[in-house]
C-alpha cells in the first residue's frame, strides 16, 4: 500500500472536512463509463489507495449543482470530456446498499472521527448514469489518493458497496434500448467495420450474434451506411468500412 505522509493526510482532511459544508452528504452520484476497446466492451473503475475495493467513479452533489451537473462534473473530472452520451438509469436507495464497518474504516484512515463517519457517510443515496466514450478521446487525470484504469466487462472484481448491481442494472437498462438506440455511435471512430458494431452488441447482451442476420438487420434500420472502402489490415480479404447514418441518428435522439 502506497504510504502518505503526515502533511498529505492532514492537507485530505481539511478538504474533506471544508467540502462537508458544499455538498449533501448522503446523497450522490455514480456513473458507468463504458468504452470500446481491443475488442471488448470496458469499463473505467477507482480504487482509493487507502482501500481494498474497487468502485465506479462517482461523488456527491453540490448544494448549489443540478443532479445532471454533477454527473457531467464528475464525468469530466475522471476523463476529461465534456460532450458525451450520458443518460439517468435509476436511483439506488437500499439501506443496506453499503456496508457502515466498510466506511467507518474508510474514513477512519483519513483520520476522521467515528462521530462525523456514522453522523454524516453512515448512509448513501446514489442516482446512477452511464456515459458512453470513444476510448483514444479519453484522457484519465491521475490523483495522488486514488488509481483508475479500465477493466474488460467480463473481469470485473467485486466493488465497493453494490456498484456490481449498478453494472448489471445499467446493462438491462441498454439492452432494452438497444435495438432503437445507436450504442456504437458514441464509441466507434467515424469508420469501422460491421464486427467491432456487432461485438459491442454482443457485449452488451451477454451472447453471440450471427453475422449475416446483424449486418442485414443493421443496414435496413438505416442506422449505417456501408462505404466504399475497406480497412488497412493485414487480414484477407480486407473487411468492408461502415459509417454511422448522422442524419438518421439526429433525427432519432430527437424523437426520444
Amino acid at each position: 500500500m502506497k504510504k502518505y505522509t503526515n502533511e498529505f493526510m492532514t492537507e485530505k482532511i481539511k478538504e474533506h472536512l471544508q467540502l462537508d459544508d458544499k455538498i449533501h452528504p448522503g446523497f450522490s452520484v455514480d456513473c458507468v463509463i463504458i468504452t470500446f476497446y481491443d475488442n471488448r466492451l470496458q469499463i473505467l473503475l477507482n480504487k482509493l489507495f487507502l482501500n481494498n475495493k474497487w468502485m465506479l467513479p462517482g461523488g456527491f452533489v453540490y448544494k448549489d449543482e443540478d443532479l445532471e451537473h454533477a454527473a457531467y462534473r464528475i464525468l469530466k473530472n475522471r476523463t476529461s470530456l465534456k460532450d458525451v452520451y450520458l443518460e439517468q438509469f435509476y436511483t439506488f436507495g437500499a439501506v443496506n446498499r453499503t456496508n457502515p464497518d466498510e466506511n467507518e474504516r474508510l474514513y477512519s484512515s483519513y483520520g476522521l472521527s467515528d462521530t462525523d463517519v456514522r453522523e454524516k457517510h453512515s448512509r448513501f443515496i446514489s442516482t446512477a448514469y452511464f456515459a458512453l466514450v470513444e476510448y483514444n478521446k479519453v484522457v484519465i487525470r491521475k490523483k495522488e489518493e486514488d488509481e483508475c484504469k479500465w477493466f474488460n466487462l467480463e473481469d470485473i472484481p467485486l466493488l465497493y458497496a453494490d456498484h456490481n448491481l449498478i453494472i448489471e442494472k445499467a446493462l438491462r437498462h441498454i439492452r432494452s434500448q438497444l435495438e432503437y438506440l445507436p450504442i456504437g455511435f458514441e464509441m466507434l471512430p467515424e469508420k469501422f467495420t460491421i464486427s467491432e458494431l456487432r461485438k459491442i452488441h454482443e457485449g452488451i447482451l451477454g451472447k453471440e450474434l450471427d453475422r449475416r442476420n446483424f449486418q442485414k438487420k443493421m443496414l435496413s434500420s438505416e442506422l449505417i451506411i456501408k462505404l466504399d472502402e475497406r480497412k488497412d489490415t493485414t487480414s484477407y480479404p480486407p473487411p468492408m468500412l461502415f459509417s454511422f447514418n448522422k442524419e438518421k441518428i439526429k433525427a432519432l435522439k430527437e424523437d426520444l
